[in-house]
């Protein structure tokens, strides 16, 4: 599934970028700090990518429209209010271990007139229990459970919380989004994917479910899947400043990550890209894209 540019802002919960870890990134000029903010980063996913999420929230294979829903790795919570869109009489039970994401998502439903139907709860999927959840209709994990340490038991779980009949929709991540042109930046062609290449080797130890196939782990925890996609998309070349913004914060977290493991050439080339102010920088750019593929498995129980 090809996606051409964006038609409005349709959020989408991607906390794929929260495999890449944050904190000082060296000598630059732009404030890493502010840059590797995952909150700031999964709002503009959202902006950016939200005509995707929308699409796969509208091809799910629900029977009745769900009178209640949970969010499981919720963020910022782009994936609730997708969902809400799509069914405006339900209710979203968003789940999420970060207080300031849940700040920010109680925010957006308030500006939005729809704080009475999200019902927000703290709580990390790995702890030994639950918090209630009630009984929802489907359960929407987006880029949430290749971060837990016992995928199979997690599965059980939304197994046994979903109503008779529910579903369970499963989007994962096959890749970061990449941004430049393959043959660019000039004097460092294919340093994207240089870098990539890098942390994919540096992360396969650390979050050895990212980019599984997870359709053995639905059927052994006792789903049947009735969807399974490999879902590509594809937004040219624009100036639309939304994506340079995106570029900017999710290749300063590249830069936080990778800088151990690139050359010293690939770093600097790094640097000029993120300089704000610099001619070579990624908001001066106008060939910036966006290229991901997601997978999407729905599931029913």
């Amino acid at each position: 599934m090809t996606h051409s540019p964006r038609h409005g802002a349709h959020p989408s919960h991607q906390h794929s970028h929260g495999d890449l870890p944050g904190g000082p990134s060296g000598p630059g000029e732009v404030d890493q700090g502010d840059l590797t903010d995952l909150a700031d980063l999964l709002d503009l996913d959202a902006d950016v990518l939200g005509g995707h999420i929308a699409g796969v929230v509208a091809s799910l294979p629900v029977r009745s429209a769900p009178r209640a829903v949970v969010d499981l790795g919720c963020g910022t919570g782009a994936g609730a209010f997708a969902l809400l869109r799509r069914f405006p009489a339900t209710t979203v039970t968003a789940v999420d271990s970060s207080p300031a994401h849940l700040d920010r998502l109680r925010e957006k439903a308030a500006a939005r007139g729809v704080a009475g139907q999200v019902r927000i709860i703290r709580a990390d999927l790995d702890a030994p229990r639950w918090p209630d959840l009630g009984a929802p209709d489907l359960v929407w994990a987006s880029a949430s459970l290749h971060h837990v340490a016992e995928p199979e038991r997690a599965l059980r779980r939304v197994r046994d919380l979903l109503a008779p009949g529910g579903l369970l929709a499963v989007l994962e991540l096959a890749g970061f989004p990449r941004f430049l042109p393959p043959d660019a930046p000039e004097e460092r062609p294919g340093l994207e994917e240089r870098c990539h290449a890098a942390l994919d080797h540096h992360h396969a130890g650390q979050t050895p479910h990212r980019g599984a196939d997870w359709g053995p782990m639905l059927a052994a925890a006792g789903f049947t899947v009735e969807d399974a996609r490999t879902l590509d998309v594809d937004i040219p070349a624009s100036a639309d400043p939304a994506v340079g913004r995106y570029a900017l914060h999710s290749l300063a977290r590249v830069r936080a990550a990778a800088a151990p493991l690139v050359s010293a050439e690939d770093l600097a080339a790094l640097d000029a890209l993120l300089d704000t102010d610099g001619p070579r920088g990624l908001l001066s750019r106008r060939d910036l894209g966006v290229r991901t593929t997601r997978s999407l498995w729905a599931a029913r129980a």
